[in-house]
């Protein structure tokens, strides 16, 4: 045994684990302290920018829902190939009201006939009106579809990171819809 002290092999203070620890710590809370809800609301109790776009994205895609709905129910013939399509902006409805919450911006649950099937007679607005020729009616749903993700497309440019995220997303699938609608009756 050497007759003077030899260094001990740790440091006093803090090991680089616990600092990397303890900033992954900090840094985990500021992000978490950054998605909280205190941004749902603005100061007078309103609903935030944010969750009011998110309600009217939700809105949107119900009524394209609903004029999914009633060319399925004017031409059920169209079911295999519209079916898919209306399958998604179902999906995207939940999307936004999944994060706007079970209640829209006016505090009122949206009514099951509002994403429902067809046959939901529950819904005050009038259903949208649908072509007789089965093309037309086709061609009708994809410029909706255009004219939404346009709008979308142009919401962006003031969209929150999260919202314009999923905003982005949904309007490039709407773009879709429309082009795989018109596609169709093209190759026929």
């Amino acid at each position: 045994m050497p007759s003077y002290r030899t260094a001990p092999r740790s440091r006093p203070g803090p090991r680089r684990r616990s600092l990397l620890a303890g900033a992954a710590g900090v840094a985990s809370a500021a992000l978490l302290a950054g998605c909280s809800d205190s941004a749902d609301s603005d100061a007078d109790g309103r609903p935030s920018a944010a969750r009011r776009l998110r309600a009217a994205a939700a809105k949107d895609s119900r009524e394209l829902l609903r004029r999914y709905d009633a060319v399925l129910a004017a031409h059920p013939s169209l079911d295999g190939r519209l079916g898919p399509l209306r399958g998604e902006v179902k999906r995207h409805v939940e999307a936004f009201e999944k994060s706007t919450g079970p209640t829209g911006t006016d505090g009122r649950t949206p009514s099951p006939a509002a994403s429902g099937p067809a046959g939901g007679s529950a819904s005050k607005a009038p259903s949208p009106s649908v072509a007789s020729d089965p093309k037309k009616a086709v061609r009708d749903l994809a410029e909706a579809e255009r004219e939404l993700a346009d709008r979308r497309g142009k919401a962006l440019l003031d969209a929150p990171a999260e919202e314009g995220r999923l905003l982005a997303s949904v309007a490039a699938a709407g773009a879709a819809h429309a082009y795989l609608l018109t596609e169709k009756e093209d190759d026929k």
